[in-house]
């Protein structure tokens, strides 16, 4: 799964042409879509922006095609856990047959680990099936990684289908792909680790932000690795690269650094980020530039 980046004009307008392409881009490299997510600003959109690019996307993939989304509440720091408002976020994915993803919100994430699974399991009735989201405080401040104990807890949920992890550590994912293994083999673990994108080597799936800039090379380098084909090792690389640039701190820029490498690619009509959200210097666009011929260089290799 890789998460959609909205992208915006040079006069800070969303660009919804540049995205029902890229959306049209990423499921035609046999990816799952993901929208309204971190790196689609979900935080920063209203309602109606949410729905609009619910609808773009449905729209875009026609019937039959999986779509993940962002369940997205936004409050602040004391606020009250808002069961209703997730309902209607879950309401507005569900009338476009959408998976949800729980966004954390402040009052989700507030008080111990057993207050927010309490939240989760009143949630969980409102749903027929969800991904869960364990996200670092690295990209949103309502964010909030569980303890192993925990994450055991919510194994048991039924309907969780999987959980986003997007702490930005590899012993904590290892931890919880061997927990994974033992007590629930088919819950997914959606990596979101940025850093470490060949988590798949170790059993992690994926749904990560740093694929909205090559979903084509992403499909490519699956392939390889489902293969066998050692050729996934140079390509995996040279995306990571691109990881590790984009993603370093302030990491919430990263988004500024996606547009700007879908922009350099040509395929979208600007790279600003929204008006709201954290900048990377314009001189990040020559080193994104070698980065990106690098990544095709290594797609293009021959076995």
């Amino acid at each position: 799964m890789s998460a959609i980046l909205l992208p915006f004009t040079a006069d800070r307008r969303i660009d919804w042409d540049g995205f029902t392409a890229h959306v049209a881009r990423t499921a035609a490299a046999g990816i799952t879509p993901a929208v309204n997510m971190d790196t689609g600003y979900v935080q920063l959109l209203d309602d109606p922006t949410r729905h609009e690019a619910l609808r773009i996307a449905r729209d875009t993939l026609g019937a039959g095609r999986e779509l993940v989304a962002g369940a997205c509440v936004v409050d602040g720091p004391g606020a009250a856990f808002d069961e209703a408002a997730y309902g209607r976020q879950f309401e507005m994915i569900a009338a476009v047959g959408g998976l949800p993803v729980i966004f954390p919100s402040f009052g989700l994430t507030a008080g111990s680990d057993a207050d927010m699974l309490a939240r989760y399991r009143l949630m969980s009735h409102r749903v027929e099936s969800f991904i869960g989201f364990e996200l670092s405080t690295e990209f949103v401040p309502s964010g909030r990684v569980l303890t192993l104990d925990a994450y055991a807890e919510m194994l048991q949920i039924p309907n969780c289908i999987g959980a986003k992890h997007s702490s930005l550590s590899r012993r904590l994912e290892w931890d919880r792909l061997a927990l994974r293994n033992r007590v629930r083999p088919e819950f997914h673990v959606f990596t979101g680790n940025d850093l470490a994108i060949d988590m798949v080597r170790y059993g992690s799936d994926w749904l990560l932000g740093l694929s909205t800039a090559a979903p084509e090379a992403f499909a490519q380098r699956d392939r390889w690795w489902a293969e066998g084909d050692s050729r996934f090792d140079e390509l995996d690389d040279a995306l990571q690269a691109l990881g590790d640039f984009a993603f370093r701190r302030p990491v919430p820029a990263y988004k500024h650094s996606m547009a700007q490498a879908l922009h350099l690619q040509g395929l979208i009509a600007g790279d600003e980020p929204h008006p709201d959200s954290l900048r990377r210097p314009a001189t990040d666009r020559e080193i994104i530039r070698t980065i990106l011929e690098r990544i095709e260089r290594a797609s293009q290799a021959a076995s």
